[in-house]
């Protein structure tokens, strides 16, 4: 009864805190104006002669914040021993993080990384008064199969880096489709080299226009969407709030917690002696109960949450002034979020990754000093007046489908009798055999090959209804 009282307390902390539904007198409207600026410029965006240019843009960081780097890892003050006999419980191994710190100082080489970043085309275009970072990659000349633009959206703590293996998987033509993506991967606003919003109120749905703007520039009045993290949030938004501009999403974290009823939270109690009323198979049966490992789970992994939707600015201080907390805090979310087992293991399961590849993704957020700007999205989702949105709890009406990784966090209850209603064209849902939340990133393969096959399913209806 104990751990019940706490848990039935923290619950409701943390949605009177963070998720407050208190009614508000004044809603924003679901899409900004076409001069809106949110940059540091107030007021509208100016007409400028080149603020629609589409401009290359290269990799290049100074000697200076690689020396700065450096010389803040040498002088770093030691590391806390971990526990006797705790792995990753306590959150990052002291002796493993030890050993991140070591490669990154002596053999990490940002010149060869750099040039491996730099090996996809990358451009900036000016939208809504924001310099927004973005990869480009068509297929190769005089490909003979059709070129289908396919927006592909990263989330927190990931970046673009996340999809340069997944990226020549969709944009190479594959025996057996007579199809090809031309792929677009933005940098979300205040992450990486994407500039930040000077005002509050940059959401995902805000983000979610300017990807939209920016596939409009690009020549795409239409496409189809991707993403996972908050990637799978602003597909949702872009599919609920321009339908007329998606021919359908993909997600690799579809969550069906924002439109869940009274009747939807009595079938998930119910199900625990009577699971066939609310689950499908064996997998969602073992992801979803007991309730109580469940929900345990969540608070045990949600303290980032609360703290980057209400103290983001505070949170920044030090990750943006320390080079190993930002690895630590970037690189046990890589841990625990690819599996919760991980954490049992002296490495957190990291192991698995090339820590090269892992560091490029930390310095992602070190180079553009973008960790504060980045985390100020869960602040902005979480606000009274982002949550009052009429999409938020709207469904999604554009042919649609989820890939559900058997490691990927339980609380999305990504669950197909729930998805089938929230998703009014649900065309496939996929168990994937393995991989956990940053799926382009642990496994591409298999997350290309399910965009691959959902897009031929969702090409195939749509040509036939032409």
């Amino acid at each position: 009864m104990g751990k019940f009282k706490y848990l039935l307390a923290a619950f409701v902390a943390f949605a009177l805190v963070v998720y407050q539904k208190i009614a508000i007198d004044i809603v924003e409207p679901e899409t900004m104006p076409a001069d809106v600026c949110w940059g540091s410029v107030s007021g509208p965006a100016k007409d400028r002669s080149n603020a629609k240019e589409i401009r290359p843009f290269v990799i290049n960081v100074t000697t200076e914040v690689i020396a700065d780097l450096k010389d803040r890892l040498s002088n770093a003050r030691p590391i806390i021993k971990p526990l006797r006999n705790v792995n990753f419980e306590y959150g990052f191994n002291g002796d493993h993080l030890a050993k991140i710190v070591d490669h990154w100082l002596n053999r990490y080489d940002w010149t060869v990384r750099q040039a491996y970043l730099n090996s996809l085309p990358q451009f900036k275009t000016n939208i809504f008064g924001l310099d927004l970072h973005f990869i480009h990659v068509k297929p190769p000349a005089r490909t003979a199969a059709r070129t289908i633009p396919l927006l592909l959206i990263h989330g927190w703590p990931g970046s673009v880096v996340e999809f340069y293996k997944i990226i020549p998987m969709l944009t190479i033509p594959v025996d057996g489709f007579n199809f090809v993506f031309e792929v677009v991967a933005p940098s979300l606003p205040g992450y990486g080299f994407s500039e930040a919003a000077a005002r509050p109120g940059m959401g995902p749905a805000q983000m979610g226009q300017m990807f939209v703007k920016l596939m409009e520039r690009l020549g795409h009045e239409k496409f189809y969407v991707q993403g996972g993290d908050w990637g799978g949030v602003i597909t949702e938004a872009i599919s609920k709030l321009f339908p007329e501009r998606v021919y359908g999403t993909h997600s690799n974290m579809c969550s069906s917690t924002s439109s869940l009823t009274l009747n939807d939270y009595v079938k998930l109690f119910l199900g625990t002696y009577w699971p066939s009323i609310i689950v499908s198979n064996e997998n969602e049966k073992s992801r979803t109960y007991p309730l109580s490992k469940m929900f345990f789970g969540f608070l045990e992994e949600s303290g980032y949450m609360h703290l980057q939707m209400t103290k983001p600015d505070t949170a920044g201080v030090g990750l943006n002034d320390s080079p190993v907390g930002l690895a630590a805090y970037i690189l046990e979310k890589f841990s625990t979020w690819t599996s919760s087992n991980y954490k049992k293991q002296p490495d957190g399961g990291l192991s698995k990754f090339n820590t090269d590849e892992l560091l490029d993704n930390v310095m992602m957020y070190w180079v553009t000093g973008s960790m504060t700007t980045a985390m100020r999205l869960y602040s902005e989702y979480a606000s009274n007046k982002y949550q009052a949105l009429p999409h938020i709890k709207a469904n999604v009406k554009v042919p649609a489908a989820c890939a559900i990784f058997p490691n990927e966090m339980p609380i999305a209850l990504a669950l197909k009798k729930l998805l089938n209603r929230k998703y009014e064209k649900l065309i496939r849902v996929t168990e994937m055999k393995d991989g956990g939340h940053f799926a382009a990133f642990e496994q591409p393969r298999l997350l290309a090959d399910d965009i691959w096959s959902t897009i031929y399913e969702m090409e195939k209806i749509r040509l036939n209804s032409i």
